[in-house]
């Protein structure tokens, strides 16, 4: 016969534990090994049933006053632990002190449903559930992510059964009680030496029953059917923004509330313009002649406005010049800026009178034929 492990060790507390240790040790033993976390694990459910056994005398006064003086030995005959009887289920007591806050992971962890019904029921008719919140993928151009627009959608959704009125019940007959759960919504079970609560079979948790069901939407309360909505883009959405519209989601069974419709939008980019959150950003090429000299040009912004734009004398390639407040609306009512980088055009082909002016210009310039690299840290300036 297998020699017992010592119940302090099992537990894996010190011998002056207090009951407080005493619990929360074996409630996280508890959790780790029980039969229904552990499915077909024999090792777990025989180490569950240890920590049982070994909680079960060190959490009673008398039990560990005897074991601490005497062993396992002295617990034979006691018809408890390690005695004749084996080990008495029926002595295990205060699951609820035990794991308090606790009984909804056990819940979750072994199936069951919340305490008070198989499934939590929003307010509404009796066995009513609240509809499923439906997703919508929306796809809207550049622009008017950034102007704001309204856009029309169409999509399917579950809507009450106008006959029954959501109750899933032909001419009114309304609905039973479950007589597999007497309306509780839930059946208990035995769990080694838990009794576990899951949603009943018969009734899906909702406790009642259609006896004579509605023919337009067979028992259910629903009805599938197109949804024509005008949903609101705000200015200045981003891509994979959500955007939540209460109650155009499905209905709910029984007569319960409509669920929402999260609608996400998808943005298209732009062939010329970019966006860094309430900044626009475009590229726009000019003339080597215009960044020598200097210029003042205008530019197509994204709302089709013209604006103009001067350009200094010496402006060099890539240079990033700003139009304040011509960005992005912003909550506030103001607007972000908009930057424009310049593209200095060099010509491939020139005449030869333009050669020879830029020759002359070569001259007077004094190019150097020599140049030395320049660093790195330059050109990120």
């Amino acid at each position: 016969m297998a020699t017992k492990r010592d119940y302090y060790e099992v537990l894996g507390i010190q011998k002056n534990a207090t009951k407080d240790e005493i619990k929360k040790a074996y409630r996280k033993l508890a959790i780790k090994f029980h039969p229904d976390r552990n499915p077909g694990d024999q090792q777990a459910e025989n180490n569950f049933k240890e920590a049982t056994e070994a909680y079960e005398v060190v959490v009673d006064d008398k039990k560990r006053q005897i074991y601490d003086q005497y062993g396992h030995a002295g617990l034979e005959g006691m018809g408890g632990p390690g005695g004749p009887g084996g080990f008495d289920p029926s002595a295990f007591q205060g699951f609820e002190d035990i794991f308090g806050d606790f009984s909804g992971i056990f819940e979750n962890l072994f199936g069951g449903g919340g305490g008070g019904g198989g499934r939590r029921r929003p307010s509404g008719p009796p066995g009513a559930s609240q509809g499923a919140s439906l997703r919508y993928d929306l796809q809207i151009s550049f622009k008017d992510a950034v102007y704001g627009t309204k856009a029309e959608i169409q999509y399917s959704r579950n809507e009450t059964c106008a006959p029954c009125k959501g109750s899933g019940a032909a001419g009114g007959s309304g609905r039973k009680m479950c007589s597999t759960c007497q309306g509780a919504g839930q059946v208990r079970r035995s769990s080694g030496f838990f009794s576990v609560a899951s949603p009943c079979p018969t009734c899906r948790g909702e406790g009642t029953i259609v006896e004579n069901p509605c023919k337009e939407c067979s028992g259910s309360g629903v009805q599938k059917k197109r949804q024509k909505i005008l949903v609101t883009i705000p200015p200045g959405v981003e891509d994979g923004k959500r955007i939540n519209i209460p109650r155009q989601g499905d209905a709910g069974q029984g007569g319960g509330a409509y669920g929402d419709l999260l609608v996400f939008i998808r943005v298209k980019p732009h062939v010329a313009f970019e966006r860094s959150r309430a900044d626009l950003y475009c590229a726009i090429p000019i003339s080597m002649t215009q960044a020598a000299l200097g210029s003042e040009i205008t530019i197509t912004a994204l709302d089709d406005k013209n604006l103009k734009l001067k350009i200094p004398a010496g402006t060099q390639n890539n240079k990033l010049l700003r139009i304040r407040s011509e960005g992005v609306p912003l909550s506030n009512g103001k607007k972000g800026d908009f930057y424009i980088k310049i593209k200095v055009e060099i010509p491939a082909k020139i005449s030869s009178q333009a050669k020879a002016l830029l020759e002359e210009f070569a001259a007077l310039q004094g190019e150097n034929s020599k140049p030395e690299p320049i660093l790195l840290a330059d050109l990120q300036t």
